[in-house]
């Protein structure tokens, strides 16, 4: 099992930036794919970005492509997601996740063997 503890969210007006972090722990963090998700007021988690173990493959929702980058460093345990050109409709709980096993790339809640506590992002129109 892995722990993550994602950090970075907080208030932002429309078209501004936010860095969003999240530190591993608990087991070999460069054996599994990471990824993010996102889960607005009344609305289902929704898959964001994804990453494979050596970083050298990433893809994301249509929704964020373009505007969102995801990246990781092996040697700090942590993955990153750079959100660009924000809007309001951003605006959700974001969550860290960690593949189920090292075979595994995250492409949805299915594949996700352990999440972080999640951070809050709003964006203002």
């Amino acid at each position: 099992q892995v722990q993550l503890v994602e950090s970075g969210g907080g208030l932002v007006q429309a078209g501004g930036s936010l860095r969003l972090s999240c530190a591993a722990s608990g087991r070999t963090f460069s054996s599994y794919g990471m990824g993010w998700f996102r889960q607005a007021p009344g609305k289902e988690r929704e898959f964001v970005a994804g990453i494979s173990r050596s970083g050298d493959r990433t893809y994301s929702a249509d929704s964020v492509k373009g505007r969102f980058t995801i990246s990781r460093v092996n040697a700090k345990n942590t993955v990153y997601l750079q959100m660009n050109s924000l809007k309001p409709e951003d605006t959700a709980v974001y969550y860290c996740a960690a593949g189920k096993n090292p075979i595994v790339l995250i492409t949805g809640p299915q594949s996700v063997g352990s999440w972080g506590q999640g951070t809050q992002v709003t964006v203002s129109s």
